[in-house]
């Protein structure tokens, strides 16, 4: 699973991984638009709220089942062929590094059908082009809910490129990822078995 957030991110995020059950079936890949002097602060809050262990994304580690990776400051982060982990300092996208867009587009050209892509509350556009890659190469969509996000931008440029499979107020994904997960959920997706 891969998810963006930009501003109102930290809370976001919160949120979203303490609704996650402890045996979560999937690795969850993170972009969170973050200052580039940040450090590891957000990982280490991030470990307090969540079931799941959070820690930043190394270069070239595998990926593993049930674990959360944040994408470093200043780092886009990729995910290789190999199902492993690839961090670069290519050009900004979006005016941002890390991009949600190169972690989307990478994660879907390996995971393709068995990607669950996420967008969240954020002020920019970054996130849209990936989660519609996402769409085209069969993977799941989730966009938050314009309406109920803290800042709707990011969740509205996403929908204006992309179907989305399901929007939901954020306060509802974390439970039907768990349900799905327990096999107790309508959307379907195989890596959750769902």
């Amino acid at each position: 699973m891969v998810v963006g957030v930009s501003a109102g991110g930290v809370e976001a995020l919160s949120q979203l991984f303490a609704d996650l059950p402890p045996h979560f079936p999937l690795a969850v890949l993170t972009v969170q638009h973050i200052h580039p002097d940040e450090g590891g602060a957000l990982a280490a809050y991030l470990n307090n709220v969540s079931a799941l262990p959070v820690s930043e994304a190394l270069d070239k580690e595998p990926v593993q089942a049930g674990h959360i990776y944040l994408a470093p400051p200043n780092y886009h982060l990729l995910v290789e062929r190999g199902e492993t982990l690839a961090l670069n300092v290519d050009e900004r996208v979006n005016y941002a590094r890390p991009s949600i867009d190169v972690l989307f587009e990478s994660a879907a050209a390996v995971w393709r059908e068995q990607l669950i892509g996420m967008v969240l509350t954020g002020t920019n556009r970054d996130g849209a082009k990936g989660l519609r890659r996402v769409h085209e190469l069969g993977g799941l969509t989730i966009v938050e809910d314009p309406q109920t996000a803290v800042y709707p931008i990011m969740p509205q440029q996403a929908l204006a490129l992309t179907a989305a499979d399901l929007v939901l107020p954020l306060a509802q994904i974390g439970p039907a990822l768990a349900q799905a997960a327990a096999g107790q959920s309508a959307f379907k997706t195989q890596g959750l078995n769902a």
